[in-house]
């Protein structure tokens, strides 16, 4: 990406050059996010310096190894998590996301050092950011590449504490990372899962994947209607509320989802409301305080959700095998990217694949 607002373009670079620490990869496959052709253009506003190789995890096989790694051997398939975090603050580390975004000053410095994202053949990645996966894997590479959606909406779902037998509202639930939610929240056993929206379609696609411990409701816009709404589909107390709405959304839509949740109930917050301005969300101290409500914000997942989400997906209890995924080569980056802004039907996957 040389400029914002203008098309990608495909040429050669120098190969990367690894430091003790960092693991040289071969990129297999990477997905292209749905809202891609939004950060490229800058819309949302990401603060990626170009120009950079853009991108966001990927699968590929290492190529080189440091010496301070026991464990990981060239020839490996890894799974490259782009979450990077500093090495010199345990308790507040600084955080980008290889390719992609950072947070705050401290995240654009380790920006500029590891710039580079998965749109490339090749891809320097920190050694604790890469994670074996099983050899069957290599069977399909680029279904693998979904770890980058659901990754985080596995963190939001561990964030809030779920447990087997709850009942879960995932505000979003029809967006690209709110129906992976869905998903990961009954392959880890919830009793129920209440999924609102207002794509009728996309509700009835979910309803018929995942069968009767999902709860549909399209919503009106009206606060009271859908806020009963909810409550009455989910036929017992609301335990958690996991919001995923896009920067679009009205942050009404975020308070009535999360007034919905029981007493001493968790709601994470894991969306973009009013990243792009207008009204922010406000929800009543009376009701937080009087309720013992948990609040709680979280941006990404904890390096052990690399291994609970590889562990879900080797066991079975996350099946990838119903997902469709649409194919490109490198030099079709922009018709990729295109692609994946028009086709946002949840479990339709946009894949590059730049060493294939």
């Amino acid at each position: 990406m040389t400029e914002f607002g203008s098309s990608l373009t495909v040429h050669d670079v120098p190969d990367p050059e690894t430091n003790s620490g960092e693991v040289l990869v071969e990129v297999l496959a990477t997905s292209v996010p749905p809202y891609a052709a939004d950060v490229f253009s800058g819309e949302r506003r990401y603060p990626l310096e170009p120009p950079v190789v853009p991108g966001v995890g990927g699968i590929g096989r290492i190529v080189h190894v440091g010496r301070d790694a026991t464990r990981l051997h060239v020839g490996d398939l890894v799974w490259c998590d782009s979450t990077v975090r500093a090495r010199d603050d345990a308790l507040t580390p600084d955080i980008t996301l290889q390719g992609w975004s950072s947070r705050g000053p401290g995240g654009a410095r380790l920006a500029q050092y590891l710039h580079d994202g998965p749109f490339a053949e090749l891809m320097r990645v920190p050694t604790e950011n890469v994670y074996r996966l099983p050899e069957r894997a290599a069977l399909d590479p680029a279904q693998w590449s979904s770890l980058a959606v659901y990754t985080i909406a596995y963190g939001g779902l561990l964030a809030g504490g779920l447990e087997a037998g709850e009942t879960i509202l995932i505000s979003g639930a029809t967006g690209n990372l709110g129906s992976s939610a869905v998903a990961i929240a009954l392959a880890m056993g919830a009793g129920r899962v209440v999924a609102p929206g207002r794509n009728r379609a996309v509700l009835d696609q979910l309803a018929d994947r995942f069968g009767s411990r999902i709860s549909p409701v399209e919503l009106t816009g009206h606060a009271d209607t859908d806020r009963a709404a909810m409550s009455a589909a989910a036929d017992a107390p609301i335990d958690m509320v996991l919001d995923f709405l896009p920067p679009q959304a009205p942050s009404a839509i975020t308070r009535t989802a999360a007034m919905t949740v029981r007493e001493y109930g968790r709601v994470v917050l894991m969306g973009g409301v009013g990243m792009l301005g207008g009204a922010d969300l406000a929800l009543p101290y009376p009701w937080i305080m009087r309720n013992s409500v948990t609040i709680r914000g979280q941006w990404m997942y904890p390096r052990t959700a690399n291994v609970g989400m590889i562990r879900l997906i080797a066991s079975g209890a996350l099946d990838l095998t119903p997902e469709h995924l649409t194919r490109f080569h490198l030099d079709q980056v922009n018709e990729a990217i295109t692609h994946a802004a028009k086709d946002t039907t949840p479990f339709n996957r946009t894949v590059l694949t730049p060493s294939a």
